[in-house]
């Protein structure tokens, strides 16, 4: 673990031993969750010549990945990452090559990709979480980690955006199937480089410390989860929200690209601002008030007259995206019981992911029935009911129990 420093920045939270191997491995292995959606998508529409198999396919791949994921991420705080992380990757890798090799040439049975993407999903090896709580133990400095959580929630927003710029490269040499491949081969190299970095080496898992088998979801965690999952509906809904503005004024696709780019540049600079602020409100009180100022962005954002000033408003209300979710995770992790830092994490990232399901839903629904303004401030309302229902009626601050206090999360 690192010595307390006197000025915490990003430069000494990368400073910090084996941070940056470690971290450096973790990304390379989650670089393969920016390319597999895309990949599976396309790769599944070349082989069965049907968007419908396609989505089906996508959605069982996405649904088993992320409400099995606290249950992968208990086995990891039971077992310790060097234990729990190569088999399940191994297996992952092994699905993910099948069905690589099921979409290399058209002619595959519909079936036959479900139950693979299911069984893939719901292997997929928590290489998130596990980071998140690495940093913890890494860092011993708190002013540090959320420095770290900052770097680390930017630096994820980038695989997203790069990975699907990585897919279209590859799909204009080879089938589309090569993207499945190379996920596979990503996420068994990263997580063999992760689990060989020092710091995993020395991780061991009292019996005492080892989390239930079914891991709950604690009342210290409802507030968090609950704010991100808001904040994944409402960000989803953006996403149709904006490509729906784009189609109706004539901006066609690249238009909604551009607009949804800014989303993701805002959010990045969000999360190194959050990074580098030394916060006195404490975590409990901030994560409420960022989720209502996300609403109340997101609301103002359907009065756009043009698709610049949505690209503005967009941006805007992405810069409170990244530190929405670095400071859910800060809680989850100062909340968690002995031994679960893993499983409270993924908690978090579970909320954001089933959220962003139902957001991309909703909104589908509610645009066939309401303008558009109505629809980005329904998006909005909806992430500042969460925020006022973690604030009050699920209790924050103190009256969460979590003894978080601004000292620590500064």
């Amino acid at each position: 673990m690192s010595a307390p420093v006197s000025r915490p920045t990003y430069a000494a939270v990368l400073r910090v031993p084996y941070a940056r191997r470690t971290f450096a491995a973790a990304l390379f292995g989650r670089l393969a969750y920016g390319l597999v959606s895309l990949s599976l998508l396309l790769a599944t529409v070349h082989a069965t010549g049907s968007y419908a198999v396609a989505g089906t396919v996508l959605a069982l791949f996405g649904s088993c990945a992320v409400l099995l994921m606290p249950l992968r991420a208990s086995l990891v705080d039971r077992h310790g990452p060097r234990r729990a992380l190569p088999p399940m990757t191994a297996l992952h890798a092994v699905l993910l090559g099948a069905l690589a090799a099921a979409t290399w040439r058209p002619g595959a049975q519909p079936v036959v990709l479900g139950a693979l993407a299911a069984l893939a999903g719901a292997c997929a090896p928590p290489l998130g979480p596990v980071m998140r709580a690495v940093w913890a133990d890494l860092v011993e400095d708190r002013r540090l980690v959320q420095r770290a959580y900052s770097l680390d929630g930017v630096a994820e927003e980038l695989l997203y955006v790069c990975g699907p710029v990585l897919v279209g490269v590859l799909v204009r040499f080879a089938p589309p199937a090569t993207g499945v491949l190379l996920s596979a081969v990503l996420i068994a190299g990263g997580t063999l480089a992760f689990v060989a970095s020092p710091p995993l080496r020395t991780v061991r898992v009292p019996a005492a410390e080892r989390p239930p088998r079914r891991p709950p979801l604690d009342r210290g965690l409802r507030g968090p989860v609950l704010v991100a999952a808001g904040a994944g509906t409402a960000l989803s809904a953006v996403h149709l929200l904006v490509t729906a503005y784009a189609q109706d004024h004539g901006y066609g696709g690249d238009g909604a690209a551009w607009t949804l780019a800014a989303l993701s540049v805002g959010s990045a600079a969000g999360g190194l601002l959050n990074g580098a602020i030394d916060w006195r409100t404490p975590a409990p009180v901030r994560l409420p008030r960022l989720a209502a100022a996300l609403g109340l962005t997101l609301a103002c954002a359907g009065l756009a007259p043009n698709l610049w000033t949505l690209a503005a408003a967009v941006a805007c209300a992405g810069i409170f995206v990244a530190p929405i979710l670095t400071t859910a995770y800060l809680i989850a992790d100062e909340t968690a019981a002995p031994g679960a830092r893993t499983s409270a994490g993924a908690w978090v990232n579970t909320g954001v992911n089933a959220g962003s399901s139902l957001g991309s839903a909703a909104s589908g629904l509610l645009l066939g029935h309401a303008p558009l303004a109505v629809c980005f401030a329904a998006a909005g309302a909806l992430a500042l009911v969460t925020a006022v229902a973690a604030g009050t009626g699920m209790g924050m601050g103190t009256r969460w129990g979590t003894g978080v206090s601004a000292e620590r999360v500064k």
